[in-house]
C-alpha cells in the first residue's frame, strides 16, 4: 500500500468528483475542505476515530453546530473511502460522540404584532423590493428563492406562485485562484420545486403589476438582472430597523411564516409540502413543539374515546 495524505488524496477525489454534483454542491465541498478539513487532516496519513473525534470538539467550542461538523465528516469520509479506493489509505471506523443537546434550540420569528406590522408597511409603502418581503412572510420562501423570481413564475388566473430556482453565490476554486460566482441553480431539493396559492391580499398587490411589468424581469429587481441574496440582506436589515422590529436573520421570515401556519391549526403535511421540505421530520423537528395543555388535551381526548 503507498500512503498519501488526506491533502493528496482530496487534491484526485474533487477532480473525479466535479463533474458529478451541482457547482454550488462543489463548492460547498471546497469551502469545508479549505477552511476546516484540511488545515487538520491535511498532511495526516490515516483517519483515526480519536484524532476524528478531536476535530469534532475543537470546531464545536468554536461554536459551530453540530450539523455543520456532521456535513464536514460527510465530505471527509467521501475523501477517506477514495483513499481506501485507490489503496492509499487504511479504512476506519468511527463513532463519534457529541455533547448531550439541552433542547431544540430556540427559532427567531416575527411576532404576529410585527408580522403584521411589516405586511401593513408593503401594502401602504409599496416598493419591488419590499414586494420581496411581503412574499417571504406569506409563502414561506427562502432568500435565494425570492431573489431568482421572476414575473413568469406567477400565474395570476390561477393565483399560484411556481418556484422553479434559486440564486446564491458559491465559492470557486481554480487551481491558485480563488474567487466568488453568483450561479441560479435548481432549488435546493426536488421537493423546493413547488406550487404555492398566494392569498387574495397579495393578489390584489401583485395583479395589476403583472399586466405592465416584463414576464422575464427578476420580480424584486424589477429587472433583467436579480439581486443577489446578500445585497438583498442588506435592504431587509435597514428595514426592520426603519420598522424598529428587533433583529432576526432574514431566514425569520420564512420561520414565521410556518409558525403562524402550525399557530393557525394548518395540517403538518401541507405546511411541509408549502415549505418544500424532502421530509416531513424537518417541519416537525422544527416549528411542532408540544406544551403541556397540548398534552393534557390529548390525554382527555384518547379517555373520552375509550368511554371514560
Amino acid at each position: 500500500m503507498t500512503h498519501l495524505t488526506i491533502r493528496e488524496i482530496a487534491d484526485v477525489w474533487k477532480d473525479e468528483k466535479r463533474p458529478y454534483v451541482k457547482r454550488s454542491t462543489f463548492a460547498t465541498y471546497m469551502l469545508a475542505l479549505e477552511n476546516h478539513l484540511l488545515p487538520f487532516f491535511g498532511n495526516m496519513t490515516e483517519l483515526t476515530e480519536a484524532t476524528v473525534q478531536s476535530f469534532v470538539l475543537q470546531k464545536l467550542n468554536a461554536g459551530l453546530s453540530a450539523k455543520t461538523v456532521k456535513d464536514f465528516l460527510i465530505v471527509l469520509k467521501m475523501i477517506m473511502k477514495h483513499g481506501v479506493k485507490n489503496k492509499w489509505l487504511e479504512y476506519a471506523e468511527w463513532d463519534i460522540k457529541y455533547p448531550t443537546s439541552t433542547g431544540p434550540g430556540n427559532i427567531e420569528v416575527l411576532t404576529i404584532a410585527n408580522h403584521k406590522k411589516v405586511l401593513d408597511y408593503v401594502k401602504g409603502h409599496f416598493s419591488f423590493k419590499a414586494l420581496g418581503i411581503y412574499i417571504c412572510l406569506t409563502t414561506g420562501l427562502r432568500i435565494g428563492e425570492i431573489c431568482a423570481l421572476r414575473w413568469d413564475d406567477i400565474n395570476a388566473q390561477t393565483g399560484t406562485l411556481h418556484v422553479k430556482r434559486t440564486i446564491e453565490r458559491i465559492y470557486i476554486l481554480e487551481g491558485d485562484r480563488k474567487h466568488t460566482e453568483l450561479v441560479i441553480n435548481d432549488p435546493k431539493t426536488p421537493n423546493s420545486l413547488r406550487e404555492i396559492p398566494l392569498s387574495s391580499e397579495a393578489l390584489s398587490i401583485i395583479r395589476p403589476l403583472m399586466k405592465v411589468v416584463n414576464p422575464n424581469f427578476y420580480v424584486i429587481s424589477n429587472d433583467v438582472k436579480p439581486i443577489e441574496p446578500r445585497t438583498y440582506r442588506v435592504y431587509y436589515k435597514r428595514l426592520m430597523k426603519s420598522l424598529k422590529i428587533p433583529e432576526i436573520k432574514f431566514h425569520g421570515l420564512r420561520h414565521s411564516f410556518a409558525t403562524r401556519c402550525i399557530e393557525s391549526n394548518c395540517d403538518y403535511k401541507t405546511v411541509s409540502v408549502l415549505l418544500g421540505h424532502s421530509d416531513i421530520s424537518t417541519t416537525l423537528n422544527l416549528y411542532v413543539h408540544t406544551n403541556m395543555e397540548q398534552k393534557k388535551r390529548c390525554i382527555s381526548k384518547m379517555f373520552k374515546s375509550l368511554g371514560k
